[in-house]
C-alpha cells in the first residue's frame, strides 16, 4: 500500500458508501460537496483502483469498492471499541478467566465449583460451553485457563495437561411435584412405570445409572434424553419425567426447579473434575478454584 494512503480518507469513503452519495455524505459530515469529493479521489489515487462509480443520480460501488468498504467496515468497528478498550485497560486492574465447561458437566455444580473466585472484584469470566474433546483442544491453543468437566483428560503426551480431582456427589433422582408421591413410593419399582429422563450418552453418569439400573432389575421407561443438565432439569421441571441430578447441588435444583427429592441411586456418584495445561505459572484463579475444592464437593450417601 501506498505510503500515501490515509485512514482519514478512508473514512470519508465509508461515509459516502453509508449514505448512497456525495452530497448526503457531505451533509453528514458537515463539510462541503467538493471537499469530500477531493478526499475519496485521493483515497482512489493512494490504492490505484476506481472506488465508486456513477448509478443513476447517485453513485454505486465498483468491485475494489465493495471490497474496500468490507475492509472499512472491520476497521471502524474496532475503532468504536478503541475507547472503551483504554477506559477498562486504565481503570482498575482486570482478572481474566476463560473458562470451559464440559456439556456433561452439571450447570449448577459449575457454578458452585467457581464460587471462590466468584467474588473477586477485579474479574472478566467468559464461560465457553461445549464438547469435551473441542474444549481439550481450546486449552492445547491456550484460548481456555480451565476446562470443567465430568471426566478426566485422556492420556495424550502431546497436550500435556493434567487433570485436578474437584470431589464426588451422589445421585438422587427429582420430581415435579405432580409425579413426585408415585414416584417416592416405590424407587427404584416406580421408575419401571412412570417416565424418565436421563443424561445423554455422552455423560459419564450415565453409564452408571445404566449399570444401577441393571442391579435393580428395572427397566426404565425413558421417554427423553439429554446432552445439557440445565435442559434435562428444565423439561423435569415440567412434570416430563423424573431425572437425576448430584445430592451435592439439591438444594438449588429444588429451589430453582420446584421439584422434590424422590429417591437416591445407591452407589451412584458423579466426579467432577479441572482440567488445565502444565504451565511454570499458574493462573491465581485458577489456583484458587483447585485449592477450595479438597473435600467440598463430596456428598456422602446417609
Amino acid at each position: 500500500m501506498s505510503q500515501d494512503f490515509s485512514y482519514r480518507h478512508l473514512y470519508y469513503f465509508w461515509v459516502v458508501a453509508k449514505e448512497g452519495g456525495m452530497a448526503r455524505a457531505a451533509e453528514r459530515l458537515g463539510m462541503a460537496v467538493q471537499t469530500v469529493s477531493t478526499q475519496v479521489r485521493e483515497l482512489e489515487k493512494s490504492l490505484g483502483h476506481a472506488l465508486l462509480k456513477p448509478a443513476g443520480r447517485g453513485l454505486a460501488l465498483t468491485e475494489a469498492g465493495q471490497a474496500a468498504l468490507a475492509q472499512a467496515d472491520r476497521i471502524f468497528a474496532l475503532g468504536e471499541q478503541l475507547p472503551a478498550l483504554v477506559r477498562d485497560a486504565a481503570g482498575a486492574p482486570v482478572l481474566r478467566l476463560a473458562l470451559g465447561v464440559a456439556d456433561g458437566l452439571p450447570k449448577l455444580v459449575a457454578r458452585r465449583l467457581l464460587e471462590p473466585v466468584l467474588h473477586e472484584p477485579a474479574l472478566r469470566l467468559k464461560v465457553v460451553e461445549g464438547d469435551f474433546d473441542e474444549l481439550l483442544a481450546g486449552l492445547a491453543l491456550h484460548r481456555l485457563d480451565l476446562v470443567l468437566a465430568d471426566r478426566p483428560a485422556p492420556a495424550n503426551a502431546n497436550l500435556r495437561l493434567y487433570t485436578h480431582g474437584l470431589g464426588r456427589s451422589d445421585i438422587a433422582w427429582y420430581a415435579a411435584p405432580a409425579l413426585a408421591e408415585r414416584a417416592r413410593a416405590g424407587v427404584p419399582q416406580s421408575l419401571a412405570e412412570l417416565p424418565v429422563l436421563r443424561p445423554g450418552a455422552d455423560s459419564a453418569v450415565r453409564v452408571h445409572l445404566d449399570q444401577w439400573f441393571d442391579r435393580q432389575g428395572v427397566r426404565p421407561r425413558v421417554v427423553g434424553e439429554f446432552g445439557d443438565s440445565a435442559l434435562l432439569k428444565t423439561f423435569g421441571a415440567t412434570g416430563m419425567g423424573v431425572f437425576p441430578a448430584p445430592v451435592w447441588v439439591e438444594d438449588d435444583v429444588v429451589g430453582r426447579y420446584g421439584v422434590q427429592p424422590v429417591g437416591r441411586a445407591e452407589r451412584v456418584g458423579e466426579e467432577f473434575f479441572a482440567i488445565g495445561t502444565e504451565r511454570r505459572v499458574q493462573h491465581p484463579l485458577v489456583q484458587r478454584v483447585l485449592a477450595a475444592s479438597a473435600p467440598a464437593a463430596s456428598a456422602p450417601s446417609p
